[in-house]
């Protein structure tokens, strides 16, 4: 999947902090030095190229490759549990391979997943994807979107959503060390488990097609951001989810303004 206001929250400087850890309610405790996005704000998912965001957006997603949008919550889009496409090569022994030695691919993207089933080729994952986080924190993102969570799901058994939660730990804890929020990006079946994970809010693709925003509400409140394709699912998603959330629709390949295919819309 791609997926991905009121006053802004400007740090003077990026400060460490602990990870967030579950309140008596098990929501999460976001740690002091990270600012959350704006909520029913304006919205825009910038994955497939930058360009100047249109009056009202002020939250943005952008791929780690690209600078943030000057004056608005930018966050920063890291694919965590998959290779891009081509990429196997760079991961080596840590590509998930099946009993004859094949790669495992997500085969609407072309990408294969990341063999997360033990600690410590989670923890050298990690290490490379959190340099990427680095660089998010450097450039001046405000948060980060580690995508393919429920990668799991499409690894026939090989992965377990523990696998799953013990690498996104890893990654929340670092994110919070350099004072960025985190976001979830989909599954909503561990949304619920966001206190223990160290989750801050919510990048929820086509729950509004998918009629399930509210497995995400449930969990974040209104710290949640959503992303249709479809018409239907946007009319859906503000229908229902209009006066308290984050929605935009794009085009599935999220390609810049400009660009043939390109469609933005919002509630």
């Amino acid at each position: 999947m791609r997926t991905l206001v009121g006053t802004l929250c400007l740090l003077a400087a990026v400060t460490a902090c602990s990870p967030a850890t579950p309140s008596a309610g098990g929501q999460a405790v976001t740690p002091s030095a990270v600012s959350l996005p704006p909520v029913r704000a304006g919205f825009d998912y910038q994955l497939g190229g930058a360009y100047p965001p249109a009056d009202g957006v002020e939250v943005v997603s952008r791929d780690h490759t690209a600078a943030p949008a000057a004056g608005r919550y930018t966050i920063c889009y890291v694919n965590a549990f998959q290779a891009q496409p081509g990429a196997e090569a760079e991961w080596g022994d840590l590509v998930l391979r099946d009993a004859n030695g094949e790669p495992v691919i997500d085969e609407d993207w072309h990408e294969a997943l990341l063999d997360l089933r033990t600690a410590g080729k989670r923890e050298r994952v990690a290490a490379k994807v959190n340099r990427w986080v680095d660089d998010c924190a450097v450039k001046g993102f405000r948060a980060v979107e580690p995508d393919n969570y429920d990668s799991y799901t499409r690894s026939h058994g090989l992965l377990s959503d523990a696998d799953a939660q013990a690498f996104v730990r890893l990654l929340s804890a670092h994110a919070h060390e350099k004072g960025l929020a985190i976001g979830q990006k989909n599954t909503s079946e561990l949304a619920g488990r966001r206190g223990e994970n160290g989750l801050d809010f919510a990048v929820a693709e086509e729950c509004g097609e998918q009629e399930n925003c509210d497995e995400y509400t449930a969990a974040f409140g209104d710290q949640v951001v959503v992303i249709e394709y479809t018409d239907e699912g946007l009319a859906t998603a503000c229908a229902r989810w209009g006066g308290s959330l984050s929605i935009v629709r794009r085009d599935r390949d999220v390609v810049p303004e400009g660009a043939a295919g390109y469609v933005r819309r919002t509630c």
